[in-house]
């Protein structure tokens, strides 16, 4: 009882804003759905329709025409591709080879059309946005406290943690990320999120770290939240307005995305990006040419070099980490690294091989030991296999 009435006491703002909903009616269906989310029989099709369960908004897609993706030769496959989309529970596959369309396949009744959860993919496009605003002198330096931009978390865990230390998961904050128990702060953050409460109040609202700032890596998703507040700070403007003006609109993408959001409209900068396979492929081939786009520099070059190195201080041994990107072990630095959400999403990148590779899916075993080294070890066999 005591740790109850403790967490309501650091989250009030947060409980009161779940309650009024509650008593408004509001938020019961969407709590319902989240409840029923990643059930097998209703995971494939959630994952292609977020919006019938969250708050939602879409982003501007610009003025300009969409731009198609070219069609290259048809790339073999490996052996073990077939058995492995099964296994994985892959719902679609794209490789680009050299910018062009080298394999396109679609599972579990899914289509091209779908616009697909991100989930942690989201974050490297954050990544991608915040470097936009690192160069244009809105953030001055990654190693400025977080509160310097975000004054309303002075006093909580995040006082005392830099930039930086957000952008490469090392705040040092307590937060429990298992996603299979009902009372973790991942799964409470969800319950605010689904309720329409506002995910700035539960970011204030913790107050327990585990380390000092900088010098312990551990994967806490709600640091990219913070990374999302700093932005706002920094600029005085909208994660969903940013996002449209100096990246989507910039790609030529076939659909206009959406974001999750909380009840303030705030997007879920952290996972609620929905997007279409194809498109996941354009904002994939800008990251492989150095941020380049129809002759634009939509994200700048020394951004990219810097945010997909493994600059985190993960375990030796360990997939390595940037900011807000994964880097394979073994990877050589600059050349493979990727984008990588829960259930099996990954944006996959070989420089040297001219590769991107998009995978979404509904595996409910992506937690198992050795999965992602199994998922890693096909989109390096698929790259291989495009060199022949």
């Amino acid at each position: 009882m005591r740790d109850l009435i403790g967490w309501i006491d650091r989250t009030r703002p947060v409980v009161a804003s779940v309650i009024r909903n509650i008593c408004k009616g509001e938020g019961i269906g969407r709590l319902r759905a989240v409840n029923t989310l990643f059930d097998a029989d209703k995971i494939v099709h959630n994952f292609s329709n977020m919006n019938a369960a969250f708050l939602n908004v879409e982003l501007k897609q610009g003025d300009g025409p969409a731009t198609q993706l070219p069609v290259g030769p048809e790339l073999t496959m490996p052996p073990e591709y077939s058995a492995w989309t099964t296994k994985r529970a892959v719902t679609s596959m794209l490789v680009l080879k050299n910018g062009k369309i080298a394999h396109q396949s679609y599972y579990q009744g899914t289509g091209p059309d779908d616009r697909r959860i991100s989930w942690s993919v989201a974050k490297s496009y954050m990544s991608a946005l915040f470097g936009i605003l690192v160069d244009e002198g809105a953030i001055t330096s990654l190693d400025d406290p977080v509160t310097r931009y975000v004054p309303r978390l002075i006093g909580g865990a995040y006082d005392g943690a830099s930039v930086r230390d957000v952008l490469q998961m090392s705040s040092g904050i307590a937060f429990d990320e298992d996603y299979l128990s009902y009372d973790s702060d991942i799964n409470q953050m969800g319950r605010v999120l689904a309720l329409g409460g506002k995910m700035d109040d539960f970011a204030a609202g913790l107050t327990k770290t585990i380390a000092h700032a900088g010098q312990q890596w551990q994967y806490t998703s709600i640091d990219t939240h913070v990374v999302g507040m700093i932005a706002r700070g920094a600029t005085g403007r909208n994660i969903t307005d940013l996002m449209s003006e100096k990246i989507v609109s910039k790609l030529g993408q076939e659909q206009a995305p959406y974001y999750v959001t909380d009840g303030d409209g705030v997007a879920f900068v952290l996972g609620g990006l929905n997007i279409t396979t194809r498109d996941y492929a354009r904002f994939g081939q800008m990251i492989l040419q150095d941020g380049q786009w129809n002759g634009e520099q939509v994200v700048p070059a020394d951004w990219i070099a810097q945010s997909t190195c493994a600059s985190a201080k993960t375990a030796v041994g360990e997939i390595g980490y940037g900011y807000q990107w994964w880097v394979p072990v073994g990877a050589a630095k600059g050349e493979e690294f990727m984008a990588r959400g829960i259930y099996g999403q990954y944006i996959y990148i070989d420089k040297p091989a001219g590769v991107v590779i998009v995978s979404t899916g509904t595996d409910r075993l992506f937690r198992e030991d050795g999965v992602i080294d199994q998922n890693i070890d096909m989109f390096r066999q698929i790259a291989t296999a495009s060199k022949g």
